[in-house]
């Protein structure tokens, strides 16, 4: 019998197809759990990640293109997880979008995008979990918050706002699920190099003729001490790990892993 942590049990990571929610489903399947993956890319990159997921890690990974701005798809991709595998039994709230303007300058349709997706949608994915996670006495949700969700930083009103209310609707459900042997806790990362910083550091090395290693010093200089940045796998490993026996007192937390920039 397999000793891995979350052998038997199936973990849902949402926006998993690339980046942060790449690196945590990697590493909840290197636990044993099998995969529902959620997000957009080419029909045969998909094909691809999920024979090279189950081969790599011995699990069943499948994926749901769900559109986490829409509720009834949201509800299909539970419906879908639970057809496969019975359920869901981790839970990470990942999927996000970003947009940048002042708030006097930003479009309305971008807010209520951003605000579907990366608040909205995990309170839909919650709801739909948490009672099977509570009829069986154990259930991970962890939401994908963001330094944003504990500082703010100009430009960004939709998506600090965003990650300011996910960090209240863990601590909320986290209360309520207190008495029972479901945790809900935030993982707030700093700078981590995603498709979507990447493109952050090349705007910024375009802009101002640097290299792209100084793009990213320079970036990294304006809010992270470390100088260094955050990896999906340091990501993963603090997922693993609030899955564990070791984090069952660990709930309604917003643990920022970023270099040090909320410690200024």
């Amino acid at each position: 019998m397999s000793s891995k942590l979350l052998s038997g049990k199936t973990a849902l990571v949402t926006g998993s197809t690339s980046g942060i929610g790449l690196g945590i489903a990697r590493a909840l399947a290197g636990e044993g759990a099998n995969i529902v993956f959620n997000g957009f890319a080419d029909a045969q990159d998909i094909a691809t990640l999920l024979e090279n997921t189950a081969q790599e890690f011995g699990i069943q990974a499948v994926h749901h293109n769900a559109d986490m701005s829409k509720p009834a798809e949201i509800a299909a991709l539970f419906a879908f997880a639970t057809e496969k595998f019975g359920g869901v039994d981790v839970l990470v709230n990942n999927a996000g979008i970003q947009f940048v303007a002042n708030v006097e300058d930003f479009p309305a349709e971008k807010w209520d995008a951003i605000i579907a997706i990366n608040l909205t949608s995990a309170f839909h994915t919650s709801r739909l979990a948490l009672p099977r996670m509570k009829q069986q006495n154990w259930g991970r949700i962890i939401n994908l918050a963001s330094t944003h969700g504990l500082v703010g930083s100009a430009g960004k009103s939709a998506y600090v706002a965003a990650k300011h209310g996910l960090i209240g609707l863990t601590k909320v459900s986290a209360l309520e699920t207190a008495q029972t042997g479901v945790t809900v806790n935030a993982i707030c990362p700093g700078f981590v190099l995603t498709p979507l910083v990447q493109k952050q550091v090349d705007d910024r090395a375009a802009k101002e003729g640097l290299s792209n290693d100084e793009a990213k010093r320079a970036l990294l200089a304006d809010k992270q001490p470390s100088g260094e940045f955050v990896t999906p796998e340091q990501l993963g490993a603090l997922a693993v790990f609030l899955c564990s026996d070791a984090a069952g007192q660990v709930r309604g937390a917003a643990w920022n892993v970023d270099g040090g920039w909320v410690a200024q």
